[in-house]
């Protein structure tokens, strides 16, 4: 689509009427599981309670010399298929003047990167091979639904860490790790399984190649997690990056969770030449000025 078009872009994307009380009552849930057991910091290893109270992992990473200071925090979140990988792989932000956490995602680490320590001990109905059709017969059975909360619960984890400003936490990641910033996977599904010609939403259009009738069970599941809906939520300020040539995450995905924001502050980076990578390192620079403006 045209970039005067997509900035115009605002679909009809299924809501399900309890999408409020579905995650009230999943978060709640997480709450309850994961009480009495407290969030474990060794040196830069982080362990929390995620969903259902199971394990996560995290690096959590800082300027040398500033355990006595409360510093902003950056919270980060990866593409799909990669874990948390190796202590002190990602420093960009703690060398920025940033706490910086990265969570593992549950089930993942073996696409690419270093690997991962979050194992998701969850079963789900059989599926291609992702974890994007995984659970997809129900919306509490979801993938998605414990990466999601296990989010959360990553942000409450880190109010409770020494040395951090519990006013100044922000959120960061591309793709997956994105959802709704930069290069922002997991918003507009039905539309991103149509258009796109690579990466994980075929796993989508694969599993309804086989599974024929299950279309509107499909797309009524999945509707709990489209990103266009939580974006409508959103009021903090946002800064988010779209590639005009991505094959991946197609460009009028990201541009429905950008024209939903609630977010009075918010701003898009275009990038027409780029695939995927978006904007690289240069959008990272742009990120940290964003941040130091307003943290």
């Amino acid at each position: 689509m045209p970039l005067d078009q997509l900035r115009a872009y605002r679909p009809e994307v299924r809501r399900p009427a309890d999408l409020d009380a579905f995650w009230a009552d999943t978060i709640a849930a997480a709450r309850t599981a994961g009480a009495g057991t407290a969030p474990a910091l060794d040196v830069q290893d982080l362990t929390f309670p995620g969903f259902g109270g199971d394990p996560v992992r995290a690096w959590v990473s800082r300027p040398a010399g500033t355990a006595d200071q409360d510093l902003p925090v950056v919270v980060e979140f990866l593409g799909y298929g990669g874990g948390r990988g190796l202590p002190g792989e990602r420093v960009s932000w703690a060398l920025a003047g940033f706490v910086h956490v990265v969570m593992d995602t549950r089930g993942q680490g073996s696409g690419w990167g270093s690997g991962g320590d979050t194992p998701d001990p969850h079963g789900s109905v059989p599926h291609v091979g992702g974890w994007m059709a995984s659970g997809v017969d129900a919306p509490a059975n979801h993938y998605y639904r414990r990466v999601f909360t296990d989010a959360v619960r990553l942000v409450e984890a880190v109010r409770t860490l020494p040395g951090v400003d519990v006013d100044r936490i922000a959120l960061t990641g591309g793709s997956q790790g994105g959802g709704i910033k930069d290069v922002a996977f997991l918003c507009d599904w039905e539309h991103g399984t149509a258009v796109a010609v690579g990466g994980p939403y075929l796993e989508l259009a694969t599993h309804l190649s086989v599974h024929r009738d299950d279309v509107d069970r499909v797309w009524d599941t999945v509707a709990y997690f489209d990103g266009v809906h939580f974006a409508e939520r959103i009021s903090a300020p946002a800064l988010f990056s779209v590639a005009l040539m991505d094959d991946v995450v197609p460009p009028r995905t990201t541009f429905a969770a950008y024209n939903a924001l609630g977010s009075a502050d918010h701003e898009i980076a275009v990038y027409p030449y780029n695939g995927h990578e978006g904007g690289g390192f240069r959008h990272w620079e742009r990120q940290v000025a964003f941040l130091r403006e307003r943290l």
